[in-house]
């Protein structure tokens, strides 16, 4: 009875030792979420990708995050290998959101949902979520701000001339940040009060600027100030996004703008990026839309928490992508200004004040 009582208790200890060194439930169980990313080049999507990181991870999930340098090919070669690692969630911010319809077939099959990342995956049934801003509204407050920088809403007559930039084609968002932006400014430019000189004011074909480049805004800008604003001023440009009016203040100094005679003019952005805010604080740029990433990730963690819990997912929206609506939700945004942009980017702990250049 002793020698089986001894060789029991061996068992046991054998047992667990061999579950200590498994790591123990839980630990080895640990949820996969791919993670794709457009680019490194721009401020923005770094962040975006940390921040998802860091959240999911500090929820116990494994992340593979990985980023495509803006080029499709490799974004759909990295998603069939998040497919075929086994990954329980893909996350895809997408480059170009209408060509990743057979990629995410693959994702169907292997039943793995799929959120989109603030851009919109379309013209597919593949899409199940969708992590978003309100994008029309994103363009809408920029349309909102010139009105109220040029006093319009209070009668002001000008006229003033502007110049129109719109994003990248590929990229769902762009369509409704220049729609919101329109749909205010438009019966402005329809009575006269804003002139567009170069007439070149429709979406994606004449103001589209591929890859949101920084290059292909500075050099477009540069075509418009050359062949239109030779002998008068520009009051106003609308810029979607910040990597665009990076480009614009480049070309707008090159022509000696941020003079008593040639003071800069009213010009729009979306992301706060660092580079941005210190234009901000110079005067070369007006506004930027803040997009608290923060928030878009922990709204992520939210949709990937209930999909694998097998509970509703939260979603306060719907959007047509081409084939459906996709279940979604649009977080907050908010616009920083010369007056605001420390307490709402600093003193909320987004960045710190050495991260901005020119900050005081």
């Amino acid at each position: 009875m002793l020698k089986k009582s001894i060789a029991l208790m061996l068992v046991l200890v054998v047992l667990s030792t061999l579950l200590v060194g498994c790591g123990g439930p839980g630990k080895g169980s640990a949820k996969l979420v791919g993670v794709t990313m457009p680019t490194k080049s721009l401020q923005r999507w770094n962040e975006d990708g940390a921040n998802v990181k860091a959240a999911l991870e500090a929820k116990g999930y494994k992340v593979d995050l990985q980023y495509a340098d803006n080029k499709q090919d490799v974004q759909n070669s990295q998603i069939e290998n998040q497919i075929t690692q086994g990954c329980d969630v893909l996350v895809i911010a997408s480059i170009d959101g209408g060509a990743l319809g057979g990629v995410l077939e693959q994702a169907k099959k292997a039943k793995i949902p799929v959120i989109a990342y603030d851009r919109l995956i379309t013209n597919t049934d593949k899409c199940d979520y969708y992590a978003t801003f309100d994008n029309y509204g994103v363009g809408k407050m920029q349309g909102e701000f010139i009105v109220s920088a040029l006093g319009l809403d209070k009668g002001e007559k000008g006229p003033f001339t502007m110049e129109c930039f719109g994003g990248d084609p590929g990229d769902n968002n762009a369509g409704l940040f220049n729609k919101g932006a329109m749909d205010v400014l438009q019966k402005y430019i329809d009575s006269g009060v804003l002139v567009v000189k170069s007439g070149q004011t429709k979406f994606p074909d004449q103001i589209a600027i591929t890859n949101w480049e920084s290059k292909g805004a500075q050099d477009r800008m540069d075509n418009l100030l050359t062949a239109y604003y030779a002998d008068e001023n520009i009051d106003v440009v609308l810029s979607p996004n910040d990597s665009l009016a990076q480009g614009i203040v480049a070309s707008l100094k090159s022509a000696g703008y941020g003079s008593a005679d040639k003071p800069f003019p009213v010009l729009t952005g979306q992301d706060c990026d660092k580079i941005n805010v210190g234009q901000i604080i110079r005067g070369e740029q007006s506004m930027s839309i803040f997009k608290d990433t923060r928030v878009l990730a922990d709204q992520v963690i939210a949709m990937t928490d209930a999909i694998l819990a097998g509970q509703t997912v939260p979603t306060n929206a719907t959007y047509n992508n081409g084939v459906i609506d996709v279940p979604s939700y649009n977080c907050e945004i908010k616009f920083a200004n010369k007056d605001n942009w420390k307490e709402l980017l600093v003193d909320s702990g987004y960045y710190q004040l050495s991260d901005i250049p020119d900050a005081q």
